[in-house]
């Protein structure tokens, strides 16, 4: 029998929701950032999305966000033309780091030393977070604004994906281009899978997959809408995604077939992201809220619980459920 998707839903911001990361798995589970254009990024638990906390400090739209491994540290992107780094355990603010415009993409090394920021300035900056004192190293040579970058290959090379319709893989140590992708409109979302070396790129309707070293084409595989994220399971058996229709598309990665579609959101998915485990994913949007869908409907997890028709009685769950079990949230 078909089980019916119940995604739970996590309120709290007053604007878009534009860049969602979670953490490694900890000893306490595993956590959700959110960065909003409300300028509150929140902190959250992970299987669950019971709020913990809203870091307070930001002068304008958060437009990234990103955990840690272990979620000891957070850092933020902004309008303000900061970023900055967080206590995520106290909630307190570490360090404000001055940008010359807006900072869209944060992202810590493994280590978490060092913090890879980069915004509408065209430049990428490393700062070293155990000498804030010292100037930040600049990598230039995108021609329009930075959306994302990433630490890829064990923090030795770094990705970006910019407005100027490319996608680029730098050296860290001689911090020279390695090599360039060149689209036909401007890269939407990137995501990158340090097990496999596997970087997710969405463009218009297309969802692509491309070996981040050498970035040779993997695979590609077309959505029935514009895209705006997407995010690959970690044992790499399908990968979800989400646009400009309002939908959540769940699609085989072998086969690039279209597995479901969940329509949830009252407005356009900015981004999507596979929870450490597996077990579920989140969703950010237009409409404000995160919601979090699980990755195998019907399977008791976090607060996704299953109940079957039998398990309610014969009285009355012909009458609330008709013949289909749900999972209630």
């Amino acid at each position: 029998m078909a089980m019916r998707q119940t995604p739970l839903t996590c309120s709290g911001h007053t604007r878009p929701v534009v860049d969602l990361a979670f953490s490694g798995i900890t000893p306490f589970g595993y956590f959700l950032i959110s960065a909003c254009k409300d300028g509150k990024p929140m902190l959250r638990q992970g299987d669950t999305g019971d709020w913990i906390g809203t870091f307070l400090g930001h002068k304008g739209a958060v437009w990234g966000a990103t955990l840690n491994m272990d979620a000891t540290k957070a850092a933020t992107a902004a309008a303000d033309f900061t970023a900055k780094v967080w206590d995520s355990v106290s909630g307190d603010e570490v360090l404000s780091l001055a940008h010359k415009h807006i900072v869209k993409s944060v992202n810590f090394t493994q280590d978490s030393n060092h913090l890879l920021t980069a915004g509408n300035d065209k430049l990428l900056r490393i700062f070293d977070l155990s000498n804030t004192d010292a100037a930040p190293q600049e990598i230039a040579g995108h021609g329009a604004a930075i959306k994302k970058a990433l630490w890829c290959n064990d923090d030795k090379q770094i990705l970006s994906a910019a407005d100027d319709k490319t996608v680029r893989l730098w050296d860290r140590t001689s911090m020279e281009e390695v090599k360039t992708l060149t689209f036909n409109t401007s890269v939407s979302s990137m995501e990158y899978m340090a097990d496999g070396e596997i970087l997710v790129i969405t463009y218009g309707k297309t969802i692509a997959f491309y070996n981040a070293l050498s970035l040779e084409l993997i695979k590609i595989a077309e959505a029935p809408a514009p895209i705006n994220s997407a995010s690959l399971h970690p044992e790499k058996d399908f990968f979800v995604a989400g646009g400009e229709d309002f939908k959540l598309y769940k699609f085989d990665y072998s086969t690039q077939e279209e597995l479901e579609s969940y329509k949830g959101h009252f407005g356009p998915v900015h981004c999507v992201r596979f929870s450490p485990d597996g077990e579920l994913y989140a969703s950010g949007s237009e409409d404000g809220t995160l919601r979090l869908w699980q990755t195998a409907v019907g399977k008791t997890y976090g607060l996704w619980k299953c109940v079957l028709p039998e398990d309610l009685g014969a009285d009355n769950s012909e009458q609330m459920y008709g013949t289909t079990p749900e999972i209630k949230a």
